[in-house]
């Protein structure tokens, strides 16, 4: 049986392996995290995660910092478990708008459906994905919804919203809800 691992030796092998690209390290809330300095270095992390035993990607998302001053606008958060040392760990990538990153779908799967909903509400390109379109909103529809400067009510309303408010009127009148 492997022998249980520690995240500060998973903390050890990242900064012996990556350190010279590694911005901050940290704990928030109880959370244990690492910020990249440089976008390019995510595969090699992810990599190394998976050889240290952490095989479960919880989630992958993006925060739009563009109110707070940061020197980039947004970052890329993926948060990944270890089922069998127990250990989770959250990676954080500094993005600048308009900049996209390595697709991590090779080495997860599952990262598939999470890229493609954070190309959707965020606008942060995944390079390498294999079928990167929207997932949630219809491909007619402008702009990026989890963005800041995202207008809360738009002007111009995209034609398939026009189309289930008229849709709505219309069951209404029936007394279907």
């Amino acid at each position: 049986m492997e022998k249980s691992k520690s995240l500060t030796d998973v903390l050890e092998r990242i900064r012996a392996r990556i350190g010279e690209n590694i911005l901050e390290v940290g704990e928030f809330r109880g959370q244990t995290f690492v910020v990249l300095k440089d976008k390019n270095y995510i595969k090699d992390l992810i990599k190394l995660l998976r050889e240290e035993g952490f095989n479960h990607l919880q989630t992958l998302t993006a925060v739009d910092y563009s109110s707070l001053n940061k020197p980039k606008r947004f970052e890329a958060v993926y948060q990944l478990y270890s089922i069998s040392h127990k250990l989770s760990l959250r990676i954080r990538v500094p993005l600048e708008d308009g900049e996209g990153i390595e697709s991590i779908v090779e080495d997860f799967p599952s990262a598939n459906f999470f890229e493609r909903e954070v190309y959707d509400l965020f606008g942060i390109s995944f390079i390498g994905h294999p079928n990167l379109k929207r997932i949630l909103l219809p491909e007619t529809w402008e702009g990026h919804p989890l963005r800041k400067d995202y207008p809360l009510e738009p002007e111009e309303k995209p034609q398939e919203f026009k189309s289930l408010v008229e849709l709505k009127e219309r069951l209404a009148r029936h007394d279907i809800k």
